[in-house]
Parts: structure tokens; sequence; C-alpha cells
């Protein structure tokens, strides 16, 4: 088991050195850059009835450089809080409002935190990788003791690498008219988007989405499948595509990762 770990995390290496991307579950997403930086964006694993047990090692969360959270739900921010202790030189990036108000309630510190707000852009780990925060329709709010406290607006990234691939993780969002934006201006390789429905879009609007707004070159499917409400499943969204476009959707099951 130590060498599958060991093998995972030295993957790109042999091979050519591609950015791997690794879904848990939900929304939370592991990324390898090229230079063995390790990115992890919505950390709900630990709860995440998806999450493959063999990824809820304290191991594999050691070396984090970067947590980048979309909104403040609990099925996003997850164990944040425990990848920080884990990882003590990790910095978190997420919308400033959030961010004050969780440096105010003593949950993260000041100086791990990378200042951000939607159109502005970091590059936190030299060359390695440009963060880029853009829109999402959709919610936020932090549960702290019992207590909901104002989370800021709910935020989407794009990640530029050094060699010029650009992923977008859409978060939690429905359809919005900025996505022609995302898709004209920064010319998305790989999509994440939601199809689960309920709180976010389904199948239909993703596919709506992809052909019509973002147009990335391929998408992977998240945020379905973890609880009953979320009911939208990748069958139906390949179902809701053009068949010249289902090559361009990449279904993952939790654990498995795709090569950017």
């Amino acid at each position: 088991m130590k060498f599958f770990f060991t093998f995972l995390i030295c993957l790109p290496t042999f091979l050519n050195a591609k950015t791997q991307v690794t879904w848990l579950g939900q929304a939370a997403t592991l990324i390898k850059t090229e230079d063995n930086k390790l990115i992890l964006i919505d950390p709900f694993i630990y709860n995440n009835p998806k999450t493959p047990e063999a990824f809820k090692k304290d191991g594999l969360y050691k070396n984090i450089d970067l947590v980048l959270i979309t909104h403040g739900h609990g099925d996003h921010m997850g164990e944040y809080k425990k990848i920080l202790k884990l990882s003590p030189n990790a910095k978190i990036i997420m919308n400033a409002d959030m961010a004050n108000m969780l440096i105010g309630e003593n949950q993260i510190q000041r100086e791990r935190y990378l200042p951000l707000n939607k159109s502005g852009s970091v590059s936190p780990l030299g060359t390695t990788v440009k963060v880029t925060m853009v829109k999402a329709e959709h919610s936020s709010g932090v549960t702290l003791n019992g207590k909901v406290h104002y989370g800021g607006e709910p935020v989407g990234y794009i990640l530029t690498f050094a060699d010029g691939k650009k992923l977008y993780h859409a978060g939690d969002t429905g359809l919005f008219q900025d996505m022609m934006f995302i898709g004209s201006f920064y010319k998305p390789d790989l999509a994440l988007l939601p199809i689960g429905g309920s709180y976010t879009m389904g199948p239909t609007e993703a596919a709506y989405a992809i052909e019509k707004m973002i147009k990335p070159k391929m998408t992977i499917p998240i945020h379905y499948g973890t609880f009953p409400i979320l009911s939208g499943t990748p069958d139906q969204l390949l179902e809701a595509v053009k068949k010249t476009t289902r090559k361009k959707v990449k279904v993952l099951k939790p654990g498995l990762f795709y090569l950017l």
C-alpha cells in the first residue's frame, strides 16, 4: 500500500511530468503539478462518503502547498483546518470576506491567507501556477458553533500551469452569463463542473455550459451522488450532450486521476 501511494504521487515523473488531477468525490480535488507541488481544492475528504478510504490517510496531506476554498459550505470547506495543521507550510485562498471573518473568529492565521478576490490573480508557488478567482452563482455561509456566519460570495478558480494548460474548477454554481467570458477569455483545457442538481447545475444545464458557453477541451463531472438529493448522473450528462461532445467528457470514479 505504501508503494502504491509513492507511485501515485510520483506518477507524473514517469509520464513526462504532466499535471495530475485527482477527483476525491464531491468537489474535492487534489492536483500534483509537473514540478511536484500539491494543490487541494475544497478539501471535504475525511467526512466525505464518496472519498475512498485509501485517500483518508494523514500521510497524503503532509506536504500540501496550497488550499483553495470555493465557498463556505461544509461539504467544500471540509477539513481545511486539519489539512493546514498537517501541512504547516501550506497557504490558503478563499474570498476575502470569508477569510476576514475566519481570521476574526481565530479559525485561520492571517499569515497563512493569501488575499484574493474575484478577477484577481496570484502566483503563490512561483512560476508553477497562477490562480485566478472567478465568479460562481451560488450561496455561501460558514457554520461555527451552531451559528451561521457570512461567507462572502462563492467563487470558482482558473489555474494556469507552467506549461500553459488551464484548469477551471467551477465550485458550486448554476449557469451564469459570465461562463461565456470564462470560456472565451481563459479557454480552459479542463473544466470540473457540478452536475448533481438541486444546489447546482444538473446534467442538462452542465451540457449547455459545456457546448454553448465554456467549451473546454475536456470536462470532468463533479458534485453528484454524494448525497441522495444530488441525483444528476454522468449518464444523464452524456445523454444531454451531442454525440460529438461525449468524447470531451471524462467520467472519473473518486480516487482516479486525469493527466492534463
